[in-house]
């Protein structure tokens, strides 16, 4: 099959399964480093629709959240067929995945998802800590409700303070999230890339743990190994919160 992958998680998953499958992967999709021999096809939300039509796919996966309905749609018109995938907690991301891996692509499922199920089946947190979670600052942007990485962190301990907001990824002033009264704030490094020296600055005397971006958001190979990276990251957090 010739496949186009619209998500930097789904490219890391096809490619981790089956090399060779892809033939157009985004801008953004960054593991593996090596890509081979596909093509480089735009952004997530300006993928080139012509130059995708031209790659001649037989499927483009795509997600409901990270890509734009008319550019589905156009994709779609050029003749490409089209599955949107939906992921708002972890189990609804291994059924995706494989519904991806073995039901539309026809592959055996992969030995990294068991290994991911088993990884996250055995996760016992040690407590529950609540924290607000920023993804994107000037202006303050934190995960709201029924968001995959809020689950996540629900799963490790975590109590996203945001979790009942109505909006999936608020805008929330700076004043607001250091008067919350949380027990930490959690700094992911994508899609803002938080670090020591941007980010926790913004939050004096309030513990911070700066945490994977691809381990908190992506769901794919990576999921095999992120309840270990995500809880070394938190590990200190309890600790500091005075638990």
């Amino acid at each position: 099959m010739r496949v186009v992958s619209l998500v930097p998680s789904l490219t890391e998953a096809v490619a981790v399964t089956a090399p060779g499958l892809l033939v157009g992967v985004t801008d953004w999709c960054t593991h593996p480093a090596d890509q081979g021999a596909a093509v480089r096809i735009g952004g997530t939300k300006n993928p080139d629709v012509r130059r995708i039509a031209g790659l001649r796919p037989d499927l483009v996966i795509a997600n409901e959240e990270e890509n734009r309905l008319p550019d589905l749609d156009a994709l779609r018109a050029s003749g490409a067929e089209v599955l949107v995938t939906e992921v708002r907690d972890l189990p609804q991301a291994f059924a995706e995945l494989e519904r991806v891996l073995v039901g539309a692509l026809g592959l055996e499922r992969p030995e990294w998802l068991d290994r991911a199920e088993a990884a996250w089946a055995a996760v016992e947190p040690p407590g529950e800590l609540r924290a607000f979670v920023p993804v994107w600052r000037r202006p303050w942007m934190v995960l709201g409700r029924n968001t995959f990485a809020g689950d996540l962190l629900a799963r490790l301990g975590v109590r996203n303070a945001y979790g009942d907001h109505p909006e999936r990824y608020p805008k929330v002033p700076l004043a607001e999230l250091a008067a919350s009264g949380c027990d930490l704030v959690v700094l992911p490094d994508g899609p803002y890339a938080f670090s020591e020296e941007d980010g926790p600055e913004a939050f004096p005397g309030l513990p911070a743990a700066l945490v994977s971006g691809r381990h908190l958001t992506w769901y794919g190979p990576s999921l095999a190994e992120a309840p270990e990276v995500l809880g070394r990251a938190l590990s200190g957090s309890w600790g500091a919160a005075g638990r």
